[in-house]
């Protein structure tokens, strides 16, 4: 069984920080490029960051740049989402996800391009 569980979500304040965790059972994330996707509240679906599967290439929605960090630990089968000075439009479900795209730098960036899927994490950011 392929699984992805997300951690780490909660309630901030307006510039307060938050690490989210995706953790993988069932597969290694060796060979899969991997998103952060958000959704809030009568909104589309949105991709946040993304990470290719050696972790050699990043990608961040101009909403985030210069405040969220991507990372991953292949050998600890965990994706990360550092999130600093959090903002009210943060707000959202925060989902990751995987495709397989082997050994190539290739980072699907579309939601609709990725196979698995955590359940979701709950962001809020208010004071």
């Amino acid at each position: 069984q392929l699984q992805l569980v997300e951690s780490g979500g909660g309630l901030v304040q307006p510039g307060g920080s938050l690490l989210l965790s995706c953790a993988a059972s069932g597969f290694t994330l060796d060979y899969y490029a991997m998103g952060w996707f958000r959704q809030a509240p009568g909104k589309e679906r949105e991709g946040v960051s993304y990470i290719s599967s050696s972790g050699g290439s990043t990608n961040y929605a101009d909403s985030v740049k210069g405040r969220f960090t991507i990372a991953r630990d292949n050998a600890k089968s965990t994706l990360y989402l550092q999130m600093n000075n959090l903002e009210p439009e943060d707000t959202a479900i925060y989902y990751c996800a995987a495709e397989y795209t082997g050994s190539s730098w290739y980072v699907p960036l579309l939601w609709n391009e990725y196979d698995y899927w955590g359940q979701g994490t709950q962001v809020t950011v208010s004071s």
